[in-house]
């Protein structure tokens, strides 16, 4: 399953940033697009940007062992440390040498940083300028969570990359709110830079917060630039807000956040969105969506997904993807799958498998044409396949805005029909 390095007929980056544990260099930059291809040097693995991390909230994905993750090509893998904190806890973690070697990872690891669960777990939480005060969803009782809480926690847990705590509303939220949640995102932020015990074994990302407000997310921007982290992640969308205004946000992020350091558009898996927010140049994705999915029995392919669920593929001898090279599709069929969704564990187990295998090869494919300089090229292919003649008008726009009207035909003569909804299920041919 794991692919050969893509960067190998390259020489020296064309930019590079350096941090005491972390190395940043571009080593290709799309002629049309913000796309670039760059390799991303952590304390425990060198990752190749644009990439996609699943999600282990609690240190483990459900079903995978982390020997599968790495044969699957997984650079870096995500865990969250309010659960981490609950349990297993930072003294065992301490015990163990950190979490790497208590899951037996030898990769990248990144761990958010507890705040996404203001609006995940709001009826749960009270947030003040101190921090966030939590109830224990495994035994009720209360936990304060606070930025210098959020860092100790992290330094224990020995990720690779920690985010900042910030104070996360909902991306739908408007009105003073919004600004007094950017504002004091930033005050996290210093307390956070102060408390960080190991910043030559660990990278602090802060994160871009304002809603969907310009003004606010370019003051977010610009203040975070000014204290010259080893990255910066986009935060704050993805929460069921118009695709028109998400793609807005992150490309107006973009622009400001440096050239040279790696941006992390938080709670992205969708693989259009991928494939256009890689244009708008961010490198760094994580979504619980491929994994959950997985577990209701829907495999990820280019034209959407399949519900193995459904009756039509009892009888289906194919497998999930004919030019898919995981385990799974190597192995079984839809039949097999089907009979094992609807029944017990193992089939979700496998899809499991097929959907991260599935992410990885679309950002390995996404690097490829990055580097090969036809990035414009996959994206039109991209979009043919997925969506057909008919294609969400936020997507046109988004791409319009990097010079990839698909709007206009190609050489082939494809193109497209703008429509106005923000999800198309399968291809209009």
């Amino acid at each position: 399953m794991t692919k050969s390095n893509e960067f190998s007929q390259l020489d020296a980056p064309l930019e590079v940033s350096t941090s005491p544990a972390l190395r940043f260099e571009v080593f290709a930059r799309c002629s049309t697009t913000k796309a670039r291809a760059s390799k991303m040097h952590l304390p425990h693995y060198t990752a190749r940007t644009p990439m996609f991390m699943p999600v282990g909230t609690m240190g483990s994905i459900k079903g995978i062992t982390t020997k599968q993750l790495g044969a699957l090509d997984c650079h870096v893998i995500l865990g969250n440390t309010y659960h981490l904190g609950s349990r297993p806890g930072p003294e065992l973690l301490e015990k163990a040498g950190g979490l790497h070697k208590f899951m037996a990872w030898n990769r990248g690891l990144l761990t958010d940083s507890g705040g996404f669960q203001m609006v995940s777990l709001l009826r749960l939480a009270n947030i003040t300028e101190e921090g966030v005060e939590f109830e224990n969803p495994h035994d009720g009782k209360k936990m304060m969570l606070t930025p210098e809480m959020s860092i100790g926690l992290q330094n224990a847990i020995g990720a690779d990359i920690m985010m900042q705590l910030d104070d996360v509303v909902s991306s739908l939220t408007v009105g003073p709110r919004v600004e007094e949640a950017m504002q004091r995102s930033v005050r996290w932020l210093d307390r956070s830079i102060k408390a960080h015990k190991r910043p030559t074994e660990q990278n602090l990302f802060p994160i871009v917060q304002g809603g969907l407000d310009e003004r606010l997310r370019t003051i977010s921007a610009q203040e975070l630039v000014k204290r010259d982290s080893p990255g910066y992640a986009i935060g704050g969308l993805s929460g069921g807000e118009a695709k028109g205004s998400f793609w807005r946000m992150v490309s107006l992020s973009t622009d400001i956040l440096p050239t040279n350091k790696p941006r992390y558009c938080m709670g992205v898996g969708y693989a259009e969105d991928l494939v256009v927010c890689s244009a708008l140049g961010v490198d760094m994705y994580d979504c619980v969506f491929p994994t959950r999915t997985a577990r209701f029995g829907n495999a990820l392919v280019r034209t959407g997904s399949l519900s193995l669920r459904q009756g039509k593929y009892k009888d289906d001898f194919t497998p999930i993807d004919k030019d898919c090279d995981c385990p799974t599709c190597t192995n079984y069929t839809r039949a097999y799958l089907h009979n094992s969704v609807t029944k017990e564990t193992t089939g979700c187990h496998l899809v499991t498998i097929h959907n991260i295998a599935f992410q990885m090869r679309l950002m390995y494919d996404i690097r490829r044409a990055i580097i090969c300089n036809r990035f414009p090229a996959f994206i039109r292919d991209f979009m043919k396949t997925r969506f057909g003649k008919t294609v969400p008008l936020w997507i046109v726009d988004s791409l319009k805005s990097v010079n990839v009207d698909l709007t206009v035909p190609d050489e082939t003569g494809y193109s497209v029909t703008p429509i106005e909804d923000d999800f198309q299920k399968e291809p209009n041919w």
